[in-house]
């Protein structure tokens, strides 16, 4: 399943030199698709996917402290237009 994970940056210098020391910290089963970055360096919008939710919490406590997370289940397009096709 995809999520999208909203991240609120607290400080984005500490976020990116501890992502340089220890990379992305995530367990085995949780898998980084692609993220995107406001200008102001405040948010990041990050593409996810796992099967198992409860992965989340193990990943985000390596990152709390420096940024507050919102994850939100999400399809792609393509996906919803074949969903809503037995809609008609």
């Amino acid at each position: 399943m995809l999520y999208m994970v909203i991240e609120q940056f607290k400080n984005a210098a500490a976020i990116y030199r501890r992502f340089r020391q220890k990379g992305r910290m995530m367990p085995d089963g949780l898998h980084y698709v692609s993220s995107w970055i406001d200008h102001d360096l405040k948010v990041c919008y990050q593409l996810m996917q796992t099967d198992d939710f409860a992965l989340f919490e193990r990943w985000t406590r390596n990152w709390d402290d420096l940024m507050e997370f919102k994850i939100v289940p999400v399809r792609t397009s393509a996906e919803v237009a074949e969903q809503m096709k037995s809609v008609d």
